[in-house]
């Protein structure tokens, strides 16, 4: 006799999956009572026309589950020990419901945009990925591939291959005249500015940020416990008397700062306030996170060196990325510091993820050794350039025709800032819903902040124009349509 009925249907999962399914149901149900026998797999396959593996394979499966035991010589039973649902000489298995988690510090769902969406992109920080060269990478990665050295591939390295972290402080030396003894690979920018809040942050810690600012990068700091502290910034970056009254007033511990491209508004912080700066976080024990994540696209003249390459202090942890360079998917970025800052940036990535992936590495190396790299940045800047002055010149035309815009060209970045002279509240929704990317000012404040500067809503009047993206002639038509929204 055969423990229960069964047919297998034809087109759906494995048919040995059917099968342990359906033995699994009448275990749970209490057709078969703890301490069964099974009929013999021959015997099963003759009843139920399947092959004897098949009816092996769902055998077996259960055995690994707990389902079933196999006895030698024996054949299979229904294991006696497993709290199932049963008949009367059974006791019932409870009915188990979901239960309310408690999690550390409850964060929402991610969200993210699909720039392919939008038919007009003013994406502040993204390049031109249609003008990345990806056969001349192709070659590079191919070469990684065929030379590799199979000890990179297993643990070790964390803070990232000796190719490519020579190939990048020998360009930082000769095109931002910045020295390092050594370096740390991270996962694009994010994950350093993660692992600088993990190696200096305790929760209840003070971090000082310009009021207007780089999201993530404050979320990054809140979630490891900081307590935010907006620092006034005017038209030429932060500034600096309103950064020492703080100082008086709370223990602050880490600064973050964009000074070359400040993030949204593309001020150039002055070489006087960044010594400035540098002097108040010197007396005050502040660690100073400098961001440059576009040092190369820079126009009007040589860009200021970092703040980095003048750190006799060795106060100052500098953070740069490949993803405007390259693209964002391709998560290179670094973090260069005095060592015992990088001893622990290790560590705490080690707990995170190891190390980044080696042939993506490897291939940045080779394509910066043969000067591809650099080529390839003198064309985007060429671009970028014809770009930034083409987005200009739209703005000026329209100020001329009588539209209230205002903005100061900056000397370099992706993108302008601009103030439109009128409440933006409900304009990135309706550009949206017309296929237009763009960020209004809103975004860029931390709500959370201990001291938040963040006006009130009827005040928020600039946008974040990105120029990188886009050709000048969807910029144009992008820009056309964005000015009827803003000004119907």
């Amino acid at each position: 006799m055969h423990p229960i009925e069964f047919k297998a249907n034809e087109g759906q999962e494995a048919i040995y999956l059917q099968l342990a399914n359906s033995l699994r149901d009448a275990i749970k149900a209490g057709k078969l009572l703890k301490g069964a026998k099974l009929s013999s797999a021959r015997t099963m396959s003759a009843a139920y026309q399947l092959n004897r593996h098949t009816v092996m394979n769902a055998l077996q499966l259960l055995v690994a589950e707990g389902w079933l035991e196999s006895r030698e010589k024996s054949g299979y039973f229904v294991t006696s020990t497993l709290p199932i649902e049963s008949s009367s000489e059974q006791q019932k298995q409870p009915a188990y419901k979901k239960k309310q988690l408690i999690f550390a510090s409850p964060l929402p769902e991610p969200t993210t945009i699909n720039i392919n969406h939008y038919q007009y992109n003013f994406a502040g920080g993204l390049p031109d990925i249609h003008r990345f060269p990806f056969n001349e990478f192709k070659s590079a990665l191919t070469k990684a591939c065929r030379y590799i050295d199979i000890g990179k591939l297993h643990y070790g390295e964390i803070g990232g291959t000796s190719e490519l972290k020579a190939q990048i402080q020998a360009y930082l030396s000769r095109a931002r005249s910045l020295k390092c003894n050594d370096l740390l690979i991270c996962n694009g920018s994010q994950e350093a500015l993660f692992l600088a809040a993990r190696s200096f942050i305790s929760p209840g810690d003070y971090i000082a940020c310009e009021t207007l600012g780089y999201p993530p990068a404050r979320r990054a700091f809140s979630s490891c416990g900081a307590r935010l502290i907006d620092i006034k910034q005017d038209e030429h970056g932060l500034c600096v008397d309103d950064f020492a009254k703080q100082l008086k007033q709370y223990k602050i511990k880490m600064l973050y700062l964009t000074p070359l491209h400040q993030y949204p508004t593309t001020v150039t912080l002055s070489p006087t306030r960044r010594l400035q700066i540098y002097r108040l976080c010197y007396e005050h024990g502040v660690v100073i996170i400098e961001d440059d994540y576009d040092h190369e696209f820079h126009y009007q003249c040589q860009p200021l060196q970092p703040m980095a390459a003048d750190d006799p202090a060795g106060i100052v942890v500098y953070i740069s990325t490949f993803s405007k360079l390259m693209f964002a998917g391709a998560r290179v970025g670094y973090i260069t510091a005095r060592d015992e800052i990088l001893v622990q940036m290790r560590a705490n990535k080690q707990l995170i993820n190891h190390k980044n992936d080696v042939l993506t590495q490897l291939a940045v190396a080779h394509w910066m050794s043969k000067g591809d790299f650099e080529r390839h940045l003198k064309r985007t800047t060429k671009l970028y350039k014809a770009r930034y002055q083409a987005m200009a010149d739209t703005l000026t035309q329209y100020r001329r025709q009588g539209l209230p815009l205002q903005f100061s060209k900056p000397d370099g970045g992706m993108a302008m800032w601009v103030n439109c002279k009128v409440n933006v509240q409900g304009v990135k929704q309706r550009a949206h819903e017309q296929g237009i990317y763009l960020q209004t000012e809103d975004e860029f404040y931390f709500a959370h902040s201990v001291r938040s500067l963040k006006p009130s809503q009827s005040d928020h009047s600039h946008i974040r124009l990105g120029f990188a993206g886009q050709s000048e002639a969807q910029m144009h038509a992008g820009l056309m349509a964005l000015m009827r929204i803003i000004y119907p």
